[in-house]
């Protein structure tokens, strides 16, 4: 049964969830505060997590930082009243998949869920692969990148973004097929939210990220991965 971790203190919006999701036939667990959480995340390790921003102990973003740097690579889909760009951008660049504000509605939050869930069997192809390119290797069989032979922690989305320039063999990727491929070309994506995603792998892959060898912008047209 695909199990889903909710980090919410607020006990009422956690029980509805945590109802609604169960109905929807999904073993649900739940934290009250960010320290708990992230315990619960280690030690379960749940398909999802549905992560409140504000809560105690441990603010939402400061969970995400303590699951990418560990290891934990299962969607997370930030929870929170917040809606400034910043709040957003800042969640992606620490690793967030999704993102939907305070109100929302159920029938929005489950169709969000079930596309994240939707989007992890994407990563298994070409099995037991190892490609190259600089001093950047992919194991596809694992879903995990070195660089100089040392452990990089790609969040889920930028690994099946890098993996998606990896597939088209150095030819140029428009944001609209990158959304598509990587997003499932949802309506809540812009082409900002590929540029956020492309200057973080730039940061984790490039030796010089302000001028890329490899992760390459072509104007007015898209991304490149240069082999």
């Amino acid at each position: 049964m695909t199990s889903i971790l909710i980090i919410e203190d607020n006990r009422d919006l956690a029980y509805g969830l945590r109802n609604n999701l169960e109905i929807e036939g999904y073993d649900v667990e739940v934290a009250a505060d960010g320290v708990t959480g992230f315990a619960m995340a280690k030690q379960h390790r749940p398909d999802l997590v549905v992560l409140d921003l504000m809560i105690p102990g441990m603010d939402g973003y400061q969970v995400l930082r303590h699951m990418r740097k560990d290891g934990l690579d299962q969607p997370v889909l930030i929870l929170t009243a917040r809606g400034e760009e910043t709040d957003k951008v800042t969640g992606f660049r620490l690793g967030a998949d999704d993102y939907v504000t305070k109100p929302f509605g159920v029938l929005e939050l489950l169709a969000r869920i079930e596309a994240l869930l939707r989007r992890r069997p994407r990563e298994v192809v070409n099995d037991a692969v190892r490609e190259r390119f600089g001093d950047v290797e992919i194991d596809r069989a694992s879903h995990s990148v070195t660089r100089n032979g040392a452990r990089v922690n790609l969040a889920p989305l930028e690994y099946q973004l890098l993996v998606a320039l990896m597939d088209r063999k150095g030819a140029v990727v428009s944001r609209l097929a990158l959304m598509r491929d990587v997003w499932g070309h949802q309506a809540s994506v812009v082409s900002r939210t590929v540029d956020t995603h492309i200057l973080e792998l730039r940061k984790k892959l490039e030796a010089d990220p302000a001028n890329p060898q490899h992760v390459l912008t072509v104007r007015k047209a898209g991304y490149r991965l240069q082999v």
